[in-house]
């Protein structure tokens, strides 16, 4: 069994063709996949795809990028985590990336989704691009191992990963980890515990080798564990025991929606 941690099939590239892609999961042991929130606007929808399969589970809150629309309260978050097959807060984080100027918002956000999940009990999915640094200070101070999470689509150093690491949270990759030239990244993916390790697709984004530059989707996270199991000398069926009981651990309350 795989499971993919973090993808986006509620996406117009993935939604308009679900039992598609329900059919690729099941051909290449796909069982599951955590469906990440990035919007309030588009929760609705989201959830009610997610309802209708019993293969996807589902996160709440807003993503770093987005500058418009709701805003995420600690309150709503709370009621909103509250929803069937919710298993976790996010995505959530900080990205330096796009956006300039003043990102104090960006900041004030992450501590809003991090207080919510230390609350709720339920785990952070946490993004970070360009902004290491800001990530685990803010972490530290709003005590974000309280509530534990994964760091997802994991791009940035060794050194990072350790620190997120010591704080209690898993590290995901994604197909980057299947590129020709993610040296440092394929560095991260030898050296992290097997029992921290998570993989996903970040789907529709980011396809793996052998469909680099096409669009991703949650079967395809096979081929990051693939990736990684060749990368650590291991076993694929090792791998994929591992992270699958990795996120049922971690997400501990997909444990009620399962069949």
């Amino acid at each position: 069994m795989l499971v993919d941690s973090h993808c986006h099939v509620d996406f117009p590239e993935l939604a308009g063709r679900i039992e598609n892609v329900l059919g690729v999961m099941r051909a290449n042991g796909v069982d599951y996949a955590l469906c990440a929130a990035v919007t309030l606007e588009r929760l609705p929808a989201m959830l009610d795809l997610v309802m209708k399969h019993a293969q996807f589970f589902a996160s709440v809150g807003v993503h770093p990028d987005n500058s418009d629309g709701l805003e995420a309260t600690v309150d709503g978050l709370l009621q909103l985590a509250k929803q069937p097959k919710v298993v976790a807060i996010g995505e959530t984080g900080l990205d330096y990336s796009r956006l300039e100027g003043d990102l104090e918002w960006q900041r004030e956000r992450f501590r809003i989704h991090i207080r919510a999940a230390i609350e709720c009990g339920k785990p952070l999915i946490i993004h970070t691009r360009e902004a290491a640094a800001d990530t685990l200070k803010i972490m530290r101070e709003e005590q974000a191992g309280k509530a534990g999470g994964v760091m997802h689509c994991f791009t940035e150093t060794r050194e990072i990963a350790e620190a997120a690491l010591e704080m209690g949270f898993y590290i995901s990759f994604s197909g980057i980890v299947t590129f020709k030239n993610a040296i440092l990244i394929k560095e991260v993916a030898r050296h992290v515990p097997i029992d921290r390790l998570l993989i996903e697709t970040d789907a529709p984004y980011l396809a793996p080798v052998p469909y680099r530059g096409k669009t991703n989707e949650p079967g395809f996270v096979r081929h990051v564990a693939e990736g990684i199991a060749k990368l650590r000398g291991t076993e694929l069926e090792t791998l994929a025991n591992a992270t699958t009981q990795n996120f049922f651990r971690l997400f501990s309350h997909a444990q009620a929606g399962l069949p």
